[in-house]
Parts: C-alpha cells; structure tokens; sequence
C-alpha cells in the first residue's frame, strides 16, 4: 500500500514539473511562444528534420505605363508627304512622350513633313503641316534651335580669333576684346598735341601773318628761360593696350555662313560629281572632294543687349577673340582688365636700367608672328626709296 501510494506521488510531481517547464517558465521570461515554423517531413524515414524550410514569396511590381505614338520606320526629309508605310504605332514609356506627339495614325498619313524626321523618331504636331503653304513659314534652322529670350548676331573670325578653327556648332565661347587708347582735344576731337599756328600783326596797318603750322604746346618753363619755345613730339602719340574678357559663355549657332535655303542641320555633305570624261569611259572614280573654305564668320547667340555690344565691337573694327570653354563648363568669371602696368606688377617684371654700353646693331623691333592681315589704326610711313645706283 505505501508502495502504491509512493509511485502515485511520484506522477503527480512529474506532471506538476511538466506544467512548470511548458506554461510558467516562458511567462516568467517574458518571452513570446515563437511563430510557427512550416518544416518539411521526411515521407521515407517519417522522422522530421532539424532545418526550417522558408517559404519564397514572389514580389510584386507596378508595371510601367506605356502609351502608344506615332513614330517614323524610315527617314523622312522635309516638304516630303508621308505614306502610310512611313509611320507606325509603337508603345513608348509615358514619361519620355513629348507633350505634342501624336498618337493617331490619320494625323499623320498623308501631310508633309515640315523638318526632317529620322527612323524611331516620335512625331510632334508641329513636324506635320497639311499644304506647301504652311511649309514656306517654317522659318530657318537657325531660328528653330535659338534659346527663347537670345538673339543671334555674326562676327568675323580668322585662324587665331577661332581658336584654330577648333569652334565648332553647340560650343561656348568666351569674348576677349583688346583696345588702343589715345589722349584727344577734348574740343577738337583729334588727338593731342594739337596744332599751333604763330602770326604777327603790322603795326600799323594791323595786317595779320600767319607762319607755317607747328604741333607742339607752349613751354615757358625754367629750364628754356628766358626764351619762350614751342615743345613738340618726335613722334606720333604711342597708342595704350589694353585687353579684357567681356562676353562670356555665348553659344555657337553656326561656324560660316549658312546656306541660302536656312537648312543646315542633319544635311548630308553634297557629294562630289564624277565629270562627264570619266563616265563616257566607263571610269567611275570619284574625283577627291576639294578642301573646303575655311570660315571667315561664326554666329553666336546672346542676349539683345550683348548683341548690341558686338556690333559695336564690328563697326569700331576691334578685334575679338574666342575663349574656347569646357562642355561641362557654365559658370562666369571676373577677369582683370590687362595693361603694361598689369604685366609688370603681376608677373614682376623689372624695367630695365639704363646702361653706358649697349650692342650693335640696335634693337628697334621684337620678333612678331603674324597669321593673317595686321590691323593697323593709322597709315605707317612709306619708307624711302633708294639711292640712285652709281653710273645709272
């Protein structure tokens, strides 16, 4: 009977145990019972194994709208009518369609072309017109591609001005201006030392002489006292340099002049014909394309009022240079005006002493490159001609 009664207690404990293990022990942890876990079984050994199998969700993805336009499936050049082959309906993403497309194909079927249209290329109301009329008022290629609110105005160039001839169209460009200054009668407008004209007067018939013309101005000073002389120049008055970036960032519209009919861009180099000799004989070698021109004119597009600038700059015949910039490049930076005075303080260039000796010969002149015609303001001096050859 204690027996009986000892193994009935004995069970009860391992029960009571059990229920501590399972419900009270995570509750006083303050865990959470994990979540279920999905584990595959084993049908061939019915045992269950230790690794959890996750369960891969597929994602889900928003497609991309689309929207079906009108696009060219072969080039059409302008004043060209389109055939119904010529276009198509093609799906394209919503946020790349021109506000303008058209998305009907009898929109397009049938009108002309007002600007060339190239392969793939989605059409926009305004590539179309309905009759040649319309067609003549589309203006030149040059008006098509000019940013609102600039205007486009022409310089002259040549190899230095145009950096070698490296500008090309859609490039930036930097204007560099260089002036020579003068000192002027403020009166006369003429540049100093004016001219003095002496004359003496009869006394008694009060007749007025007048002596041969003299450039010069009075001089009473000390140093010619008591005498009273007239000092004049040597020379003609040495012109002042000075050098400064005006215009900045002006953007190419076209290196040389623009053909007559306006259209200049995605037009094909007109080939070379193959003279008549060779075709008669069955040659038909094409002649070497001739070198063309180099141009002498490039035309930017600026605001009015630099517009204004420039053609002050053509009429006055100063020469402008063009600063190539950077394609990534935008931005505006002061620059100094550049003078005599500025090249000796900034690069510390001393002047030079005066000497007791010098070389033979002397040194008149330095060594200049000149790439083009030189621009002179003022008629140099015809030299002498010389001496008659002895005996002649």
């Amino acid at each position: 009977m204690n027996r009986t009664r000892m193994i009935l207690l004995l069970l009860i404990l391992v029960v009571v145990v059990a229920l501590v293990v399972v419900v009270v022990l995570p509750s006083l942890q303050g865990g959470s019972a994990p979540a279920p876990t999905q584990v595959a079984s084993d049908t061939n050994s019915g045992t269950t194994p230790q690794q959890p199998v996750q369960v891969a969700q597929a994602p889900t993805s928003t497609p991309e709208p689309r929207v079906e336009v009108v696009i060219a499936v072969q080039e059409l050049g302008r004043g060209q009518v389109i055939p119904p082959n010529g276009v198509a309906l093609r799906e394209w993403p919503a946020y790349a369609v021109p506000v303008s497309a058209i998305t009907n194909l009898e929109d397009v079927v049938g009108q002309i072309a007002r600007t060339d249209i190239f392969r793939e290329q989605p059409i926009q109301t305004n590539m179309v017109v309905e009759n040649l009329g319309d067609l003549a008022r589309t203006g030149s290629d040059a008006a098509a591609v000019l940013p609102s609110g600039l205007v486009a105005v022409s310089l002259p160039i040549d190899r230095i001005t145009s950096v070698g001839y490296a500008i090309q169209d859609g490039d930036r460009v930097d204007l560099i201006i260089s002036l020579l200054y003068v000192d002027v009668d403020e009166e006369f407008q003429s540049r100093i030392p004016s001219e003095i004209t002496l004359f003496t007067i009869e006394p008694e018939t009060n007749a007025i002489t007048l002596e041969d013309g003299i450039q010069g101005r009075p001089d009473s000073s000390a140093a010619f006292a008591p005498a009273r002389v007239i000092v004049g120049p040597s020379e003609q008055q040495r012109p002042r340099l000075v050098t400064q970036m005006t215009i900045q960032d002006a953007l190419i519209i076209h290196v040389g002049t623009f053909p007559l009919d306006g259209r200049f861009i995605g037009v094909p180099p007109t080939p070379t014909p193959v003279p008549a000799e060779q075709q008669a004989e069955g040659d038909a070698t094409p002649v070497p394309t001739p070198t063309p021109a180099r141009p002498d004119i490039v035309t930017l597009a600026v605001t009015p009022q630099e517009a204004v600038v420039i053609t002050y700059y053509v009429e006055a015949k100063i020469p402008v240079t063009l600063a190539l910039r950077s394609a990534t490049d935008t931005s505006r930076v002061p620059t100094d005006d550049v003078t005599l005075e500025y090249l000796m303080g900034t690069y510390g260039i001393e002047l030079p002493p005066r000497l007791p000796y010098s070389i033979e010969p002397a040194i008149r002149s330095i060594r200049q490159l000149v790439a083009g015609e030189l621009i002179s303001l003022q008629d140099e001096p015809e030299p002498a001609p010389p001496p008659p050859a002895e005996g002649g």
